[in-house]
C-alpha cells in the first residue's frame, strides 16, 4: 500500500513525496481513512511508530475546506510535553505547505501577547499543552465552542504527569458533537475510562509496539555498584569515540546531579527535564543538534518526541522501569540504517527490570565489563523476598528470647527455697537499713516540740483550707441565710448581690430623719 491509496488530495501527496516517504506505516494505513471518514478513534502506539502523521494529514484534509474565525480554532491537539507540542507544529508546517492553513503553538515558556496575536488571526490547528490552554480561556482569550476535531495525544503521558483532570475541564468546554482522536502508548483502566467517556463509537486501532530495536544497534550492559555508576559512565563514554550521546535517567534530580558530574570532569554536557525553562530547553535541543553540545543528558518525558537521526550512542544511566521505555530509548540511535550503539549501567538490584527487557526484546543484553572495575552479578529475588528472608529472620529472634527467660525461670525454680526463718529475718534486714535515719530523727525531739509541731501543721491546714474557700467565694456573706434580691433562678451568681434585712431598729431611725 502507498499513500495514493489512502484517499488523500493531491497537495497532500505532493508534501509527503517533498519528504521522502512512500509507503504509510501500520498506524497510517489504519487510521488515515479512518479519521477521512469522520469517526472517532481510539488508537493505542507508542511514538516512532508514525502516529503524528496518523492524524495529521487526514485533519490538513478534513480543515482545507473551511475558514477560521478570530480566537475560535477549528481543530485542538493536547500534548503532555513543550517538545511533542513542538514536533507536532514541524509536521504540519511540513505536511500542510501547499494549503494555507493557520496554526498556533500555545506553550508554556513563552510570550502570552504573541500568542494572543495568532489567535486573534484566526486559527484552523491550535496545538497546546494544557496548562497554557486553560491560563488563556481563563483570560478570556479563546472560544471553544468551534471546535469540531480533537486530538489527545500520549494520554498515558498525561496521567502520568498529572494533566488528566485538565484534559476532562477542556473537554467538557468542547462541543458534544465533534470528531475526538484518542492515542495512548498503553490502555490501564483509567485510559481506558476516559477513552469511554470521550468517545463515541470509536474505531480501535492498535499497533503492537516494535519487540525489540534495530539490528544495527550494538547493545551492552554492565552491572556496577551504585556508588560507582558515575565513575562507570565517565569510563565508558572515554572508550567509546561519541559523536553525540543521549543519557536517560529515570528522574529529574538524577539529571541534574548527572549533569553537574559530567561538567565537573570536563565533558561537554547539558541537561534537559520538564523544570526547565521552554527558552533554556529550545536552546539546549537547538546546540544538541548542532553538535555544540556533545552529551545530553535527559528524563524520558522531557526526550520524548526527539528525532536526531545521526545520533550515536544512547546511555542508560538508570535501567527504565518499563521494559517498553528501553526500545523506545536506545531506538533514538541506529536509525535509517546508521550503525548506533547503546549501553546501560544496572546495579545488582536491577534484576527484575532487566529480565523483563529480556523477556520483551527476546535475547538476552550482552553483559559487558568496563575496564578498571569490578563486574558484578544481579541479587537473587526481588527486594520483596529479600525482605521476607530479613522478616523471617527477626521473627526467629524475638521468639528465642521468651525461651530464653523460660530458661532462667527454670533455672531459678530448680534452686532450693530458703528457709521460712530466713524469709522473715531477711525483711527486716532490709528496712533496718534506711531505719536509723528515721529514728535519730524522732529521737532528738522533745514531747513538746513534736506538740508544737503538730499543732502548727494543723494551722498551716487551717489556713490552705481558709484560702481555697475564699478563692471559690464560699466564705463572703452569701453562706448567710440573708435574703437575696434577684431576677429569678435563671440568672447566674455572679450578678447576684447580698442585702441585708431591713431591721426596726433602722426604721425607726429613718422615720425621725425624715419627721
Amino acid at each position: 500500500m502507498t499513500f495514493d491509496d489512502l484517499g488523500l488530495s493531491p497537495e497532500l501527496l505532493r508534501a509527503i513525496g517533498d519528504v521522502g516517504y512512500t509507503k504509510p506505516t501500520p498506524i497510517q494505513s489504519q487510521a488515515i481513512p479512518i479519521v477521512l471518514m469522520g469517526r472517532d478513534v481510539l488508537g493505542c502506539a507508542q511514538t516512532g511508530t508514525g502516529k503524528t502523521a496518523s492524524f495529521t494529514l487526514p485533519m490538513i484534509e478534513i480543515l482545507a475546506a473551511g475558514r477560521a474565525k478570530a480566537r475560535m480554532p477549528r481543530s485542538l491537539i493536547l500534548e503532555p510535553t513543550r517538545e511533542l507540542a513542538a514536533q507536532v507544529a514541524e509536521n504540519f508546517e511540513l505536511y500542510g505547505k501547499y494549503h494555507k492553513l493557520n496554526m498556533a503553538l500555545l506553550i508554556g515558556g513563552e510570550s502570552f501577547t504573541d500568542q494572543e496575536k495568532r489567535l486573534d488571526r484566526g486559527v484552523d490547528v491550535l496545538i497546546a499543552t494544557p496548562g497554557r490552554l486553560i491560563d488563556l480561556f481563563e483570560r478570556g482569550k479563546i472560544l471553544m465552542s468551534d471546535v469540531r476535531t480533537l486530538v489527545i495525544d500520549e494520554a498515558d503521558r498525561m496521567l502520568d504527569m498529572g494533566f488528566i483532570p485538565d484534559v476532562e475541564r477542556i473537554v467538557s468546554l468542547l462541543p458534544k458533537i465533534r470528531q475526538t482522536l484518542f492515542f495512548s502508548a498503553t490502555m490501564p483502566p483509567e485510559i481506558r475510562r476516559l477513552a469511554d467517556a470521550f468517545l463515541m463509537n470509536p474505531k480501535e486501532i492498535t499497533v503492537a509496539p516494535p519487540a525489540s530495536p534495530a539490528t544495527t544497534v550494538t547493545q551492552g550492559i554492565a552491572i556496577v555498584d551504585e556508588r560507582e555508576k558515575r565513575e562507570a559512565l565517565r569510563r565508558l563514554i572515554g572508550t567509546e569515540q561519541i559523536k553525540n550521546a543521549l543519557i536517560f535517567c529515570n528522574r529529574k534530580r538524577d539529571v541534574d546531579i548527572l549533569h553537574k558530574s559530567l561538567t565537573r570532569h570536563g565533558f561537554s554536557a547539558a541537561a534537559l527535564h520538564g523544570d526547565l525553562s521552554q527558552s533554556m530547553r529550545t536552546e539546549t535541543l537547538e546546540k544538541f543538534k548542532r553538535d555544540e553540545i556533545t552529551l545530553l543528558v535527559a528524563s524520558d518525558v522531557a526526550a520524548r518526541g526527539l528525532d536526531i537521526i545521526a545520533l550515536s550512542h544512547v546511555f542508560n544511566f538508570d535501567v527504565p522501569i518499563h521494559a517498553e521505555d528501553y526500545v523506545h530509548r536506545i531506538g533514538r540511535t541506529g536509525r535509517a540504517g546508521r550503525e548506533g550503539r547503546a549501553f546501560t549501567l544496572a546495579t545488582p538490584s536491577d534484576g527484575k527490570f532487566v529480565e523483563a527487557i529480556n523477556a520483551l526484546i527476546g535475547k538476552e543484553i550482552p553483559r559487558i565489563e568496563i575496564e578498571g572495575m569490578d563486574s558484578l552479578e544481579f541479587e537473587e529475588g526481588d527486594d520483596r523476598r529479600r525482605r521476607g528472608r530479613r522478616s523471617s529472620q527477626k521473627k526467629a529472634a524475638t521468639s528465642e528470647k521468651p525461651k530464653r527467660r523460660s530458661e532462667k525461670a527454670a533455672k531459678d525454680d530448680a534452686l532450693p527455697a530458703a528457709p521460712a526463718e530466713d524469709a522473715a529475718t531477711a525483711a527486716p534486714e532490709k528496712r533496718t537499713r534506711r531505719q536509723p535515719a528515721r529514728d535519730k530523727a524522732t529521737s532528738d525531739r522533745s514531747p513538746k516540740q513534736e506538740a508544737k509541731q503538730q499543732e502548727a501543721k494543723q494551722q498551716e491546714a487551717k489556713q490552705r483550707e481558709t484560702k481555697q474557700r475564699d478563692r471559690r467565694g464560699r466564705r463572703t456573706e452569701d453562706d448567710n441565710d440573708t435574703p437575696v434580691l434577684a431576677f429569678g433562678d435563671h440568672m447566674p451568681n455572679f450578678l447576684r448581690r447580698s442585702v441585708r434585712a431591713y431591721l426596726p431598729e433602722r426604721k425607726a431611725a429613718d422615720a425621725r430623719k425624715t419627721a
